[in-house]
């Protein structure tokens, strides 16, 4: 999967900076432990660190098409359809000196200049550097899987796949303004927002180009609100025959590819869906059983209570699915000792570049994937399918959907997360009900429409786009920096554009046909996976409910704000910190990103985090 760096400038010689950019690309080297290099000219430098995936031996970069007058590349990602695309640029007169998608893409920029990423299909961010234009484009992918970095500058511009390798350059400086603040703890990530001042996100869909006289943004794709015609037989069959297709293709690669699975629907599909690609035919036939990765916590089913986010432990579905699909199963187990690891913690925080928080879930996913990696170095996930398809509460709860924030601001205000926030009075000191209020607006001002819509068609239309757009760019954000920093790469098939587009634009009724949360992708896999899967209640990624993991989380925050000199306390006094720990033992015990226990997490890996990355608070 890779990852990407570099610095654009007009007035100076980049050949004297060399070193500038090995150390940028240094940062990144978690994503790419394969290879790595530097491509200079006076005017740019191209960074690049590779993890191997498709032509192990062929695919270095940065890659140049050829002469020194000719374009030069550093792509991070995979681009699925690369193979017919290299036969269309063959018939064009292309010829190839590598089998990697990254040439692909390269000789597709020469053919179809700033056109060429509309046909691209995958997961990718990149830069291209032409020296016939002296034109810097940063590209990324439709969804936002693949991150990508910068920061303007007077005569130019500084990339990377991460803050980190951005922040690396001796002309940067790491600080977080209200603004920023706002972003960590108003439960918002607005596309484009990077928190660090001074830095941006290139997003989803949109291609960046940087020359002499400027920058200029182009969006090359985003959602379009269309008239669904299909009945719900062939809307079923289509979503059923979309996703057969879209991880076959995911499955493409020269190294072993395996998926997580959870138990819930969308793991499991993608398995039941893997499986059967791997034994059935196709390119990928002969590769089977597929590898399949759960996570558990010791103790979990005999300690588990189900609340409103979990209604059972995940495991035995898992064991279910695998057993049904002939899957080589494995389930990681863990117990407090690992997510309460001081250097798992600073791994996650190190990878993430940001406080931000789901708690354990974030430290179980690390040592989940470094267990992956030890087999496989590419896997696929069930991202997106909630945001698509329907799964969250929020889609079926009428005050979530009849509010007027981001319906995932309603499960945090119940499970005590904005309570918490305003008992140590953060969320008036930053103005946090302002702040969350124009950003939902301006997501509302987005969403495509179609005439003549209204009522609850319209409103879920509308939920669909803050979901995918706002809610799933966070998951996809945290699922990507914390499997590459184990040099894993992860592939999200519910993200892949065709699909997206599909089912955005299909009825609401069509979603919840029989009244349950994804109607339309159970219906889909239906006589794929058990039956016991296929109807049980959504869980989310499973989070450990011991109370011991509490009292740890809670000796922590005691301690943080035991130091005079904790950067916490920038954020709120000691003595209102010490309001939520007055709780009784217990009340935290629910986990995931929307308890009061999360906020609890926040706070010290805020205090870990400023530390860490030498960050500045400005306030």
């Amino acid at each position: 999967m890779c990852g990407l760096a570099g610095w654009l400038s007009f007035q100076r010689d980049l050949t004297q900076h060399t070193s500038t950019a090995e150390k940028m690309n240094a940062t990144l080297e978690c994503r790419g432990p394969d290879s790595h290099g530097v491509w200079t000219s006076e005017h740019a430098q191209l960074a690049h660190r590779r993890l191997a995936v498709i032509d192990l031996e062929g695919g270095k970069q940065p890659m140049a098409a050829g002469d020194a007058d000719e374009p030069v590349i550093t792509y991070t990602g995979e681009t699925y359809n690369y193979r017919e695309l290299r036969e269309e640029l063959r018939a064009l007169g292309h010829d190839f000196r590598t089998d990697s998608d990254t040439e692909v893409v390269l000789r597709a920029y020469q053919e179809w200049g700033t056109g060429f990423a509309e046909r691209l299909t995958g997961i990718y961010a990149l830069a291209i550097w032409d020296p016939r234009t002296e034109e810097l484009l940063l590209v990324r992918d439709r969804m936002g899987v693949k991150p990508l970095y910068y920061w303007p500058t007077d005569d130019g511009v500084l990339f990377g796949s991460e803050p980190k390798a951005i922040l690396a350059h001796p002309d940067t400086e790491a600080v977080v303004d209200a603004e920023g603040l706002r972003e960590i703890f108003g439960i918002v990530k607005t596309p484009g927002h990077a928190v660090f001042r001074g830095m941006y996100e290139v997003k989803p869909g949109t291609l960046l180009r940087f020359g002499r006289n400027g920058s200029e943004e182009k969006r090359y794709w985003r959602l379009t609100a269309r008239e669904h015609t299909d009945d719900l037989d062939t809307t079923v069959a289509q979503v059923r025959s979309l996703l057969e297709q879209i991880v076959a293709e995911q499955l493409v690669a020269d190294v072993t590819v395996g998926t997580l699975l959870s138990g819930g629907l969308d793991s499991s599909a993608v398995t039941a869906l893997a499986a059967r690609a791997l034994t059935d035919g196709g390119e990928a036939d002969g590769k089977g059983p597929v590898l399949a990765f759960s996570v558990d916590f010791k103790g979990h089913g005999e300690r588990f209570r189900s609340n409103v986010q979990w209604a059972d432990p995940d495991t035995p579905f898992a064991v279910e699915v695998a057993r049904h699909v002939g899957a080589e199963h494995i389930v990681v187990e863990l117990d407090n000792a690992d997510v309460l690891d001081q250097a798992v913690r600073d791994d996650v925080l190190r990878a993430q570049d940001l406080p931000v928080s789901t708690g354990d879930m974030e430290y179980s996913l690390l040592v989940l994937c470094r267990a992956l990696k030890e087999r496989m170095t590419v896997a696929l996930s069930g991202e997106a399918a909630d945001e698509l398809f329907g799964g969250y509460t929020w889609f079926h709860d009428r005050e979530a959907v009849e509010g007027d924030t981001f319906p995932w601001h309603h499960p945090f205000e119940k499970a005590g997360g904005i309570g918490a926030l305003r008992t140590i009075g953060l969320w008036g000191r930053l103005g946090l009900t302002d702040y969350v209020k124009r950003r939902y607006a301006e997501a509302l001002e987005e969403v495509p429409r179609l005439p003549g819509e209204s009522g609850r068609r319209e409103r879920m239309r509308e939920l669909t786009y803050l979901n995918l757009t706002r809610w799933e760019n966070f998951l996809l954000d945290r699922k990507d920096r914390i499997s590459m920093a184990t040099a894993l790469e992860v592939r999200v098939p519910f993200t892949d554009h065709r699909l997206v587009e599909y089912v955005y634009n299909t009825p609401w009724e069509m979603k919840s046909f029989d009244g349950r949360e994804k109607s339309l992708l159970r219906a889909a896999m239906r006589g794929v996976l058990p039956d016991s899967v296929l109807d049980r209640k959504k869980n989310p990624y499973p989070s450990t409910q011991d109370i011991g993991y509490e009292r740890a989380v809670r000796e922590r925050v005691e301690a943080a704000v035991a130091d005079d000199d904790a950067p916490v306390l920038q954020l709120a006094s000691r003595e209102e910190i010490r309001r939520l720990l007055d709780a009784p033992e217990g009340t935290y015990s629910m986990g995931g990103p929307w308890s009061a226990r999360a906020v609890l997490e926040r706070l010290v890996e805020f205090n870990n985090w400023v530390r860490m990355h030498d960050v500045r608070i400005d306030l």
